[in-house]
């Protein structure tokens, strides 16, 4: 039952390979987890290349009804162990856990999942403290460049305003934003990614949403994904899409879950410190991947780089939360991300806080020009936290960094792949 892994060749450098190699270092299983077509098979063949490795996928019925019918010993193995696609049988988490309990040594089992596997109905047990698991998400743009994607790593240290200029435009990012980050679509031309997402989103619902949950409406998942995505950056207000769909609230609820667990949407909650009252509760949502958002609401590049576009804040909002998000799992400042909204309408887009309550204030904005009056929501947040306001950031579309005022930068975007981390160990 060993398979060789083929040698990969022209992949593009994923920043959780050093994550999982450290992990099988010092852990008895390690999940790679992560939505469809990703790369997790891809980076578990590149990993396991250093191992003498088994590598079993659940995509494949002889090895999958293997798996179903003597579980055990499908788990057995002599040297690490690759098991593709986990979340087809997530009743292998047991034997998985008999052998490890029985031999504490780190780098048994490297697994990867479509699926927030840890949710699986049915799952017998999560492995506590004998199991990692490394969120990988499709490409940052970082990862499509080479560049470090260092921002959140850089913004946690001591910085100074950046020297370099930026040689994006509007219309750049606008091109990246549609392009997306999953490997099938940034390597295949404008027509042809149109077909691959539109396809990715139809089977993701039909198989992976209906295999966690039944679902009595399928044909209103498409239409609420649609309407998250012409949300995005925006407050989610379940009761509105459930009167807009008509669908009972709790359909919405469940739906938006299923969402998640298929890593298509991700929520952003509210930041709070009881400096305010006014806070809103309230969680914004995004699409993971920024291709798929602007596929489901027909944007093209063009579209949205024409000045008075509808959609193009709350979309080029969502694809910089999402490479925040994306750094957030191998930076080595330890933080989360939040929004900031009060009653009255002050905001910030973005809130980073790490474990030491410094607070990262970031602002998007789609214009290539920024004022001061762009910052009154970072200053607003300044007052009531004072020092443990770390910075205050505006991302904009421009190309000029720019002071304005003791930890008050505006950036171009491109800084959050383009700038190196400060420091490492944080």
């Amino acid at each position: 039952m060993s398979i060789a892994p083929k040698a990969v060749e022209g992949i593009l450098h994923r920043h959780a390979h050093k994550i999982v190699q450290e992990a099988l270092a010092d852990t008895r299983v390690v999940l790679i987890n992560g939505a469809r077509q990703v790369g997790k098979s891809t980076l578990a063949r590149q990993v396991s290349q250093g191992y003498a490795a088994d590598y079993r996928t659940l995509d494949d019925p002889v090895l999958w009804e293997t798996a179903v019918t003597d579980p055990v010993s499908f788990v057995r193995s002599d040297h690490l162990l690759v098991i593709d696609e986990i979340q087809r049988d997530p009743r292998l988490f047991l034997p998985i856990k008999q052998v490890v309990d029985l031999n504490p040594q780190p780098g048994q089992f490297l697994l990867t999942g479509s699926a927030r596997v840890l949710g699986l109905r049915g799952l017998p047990d999560a492995l506590p403290g004998r199991m990692e698991t490394v969120e990988l998400w499709p490409f940052s743009q970082g990862e499509i460049d080479g560049e470090s994607d260092g921002f959140v790593d850089w913004v946690f240290g001591q910085p100074d305003l950046p020297a370099q200029r930026s040689s994006f435009s509007r219309a750049d990012y606008f091109d990246r934003l549609t392009r997306g980050g999953f490997p099938e679509a940034v390597s295949r031309s404008v027509g042809r990614r149109r077909v691959f997402l539109d396809n990715y989103v139809d089977t993701l619902i039909n198989r992976d949403v209906m295999q966690l949950s039944e679902i009595e409406r399928r044909p209103q998942l498409r239409a609420l994904l649609k309407m998250v995505a012409a949300r995005s950056g925006q407050l989610l207000v379940p009761n509105s899409l459930a009167n807009d769909l008509g669908l009972p609230r709790s359909t919405v609820d469940r739906y938006l879950s299923l969402f998640e667990e298929v890593f298509l949407v991700k929520r952003i909650p509210s930041w709070s410190r009881k400096v305010d009252a006014r806070a809103t509760s309230q969680t914004k949502v995004a699409l993971v991947d920024s291709g798929v958002a602007a596929n489901l609401l027909d944007q093209d590049a063009t579209a949205l780089t024409a000045l008075g576009s509808a959609l193009a804040g709350g979309l080029l909002e969502g694809f910089v939360a999402m490479e925040i998000a994306r750094q957030l799992t191998w930076a080595d400042v330890r933080a989360s991300m939040y929004h900031y909204r009060t009653r009255d309408g002050v905001e910030v887009d973005i809130i980073l806080e790490d474990r030491r309550n410094r607070v990262v204030a970031i602002e998007i904005k789609a214009s290539a020009t920024v004022t001061a009056a762009d910052f009154r929501g970072i200053d607003h947040l300044g007052k009531r936290i004072g020092d443990d306001l770390h910075a205050g950031v505006v991302l904009y579309t421009g190309e000029r960094p720019v002071s304005f005022g003791p930890g008050r930068w505006a950036l171009p975007i491109s800084t959050l792949w383009q700038i190196e981390p400060i420091s490492r160990g944080i």
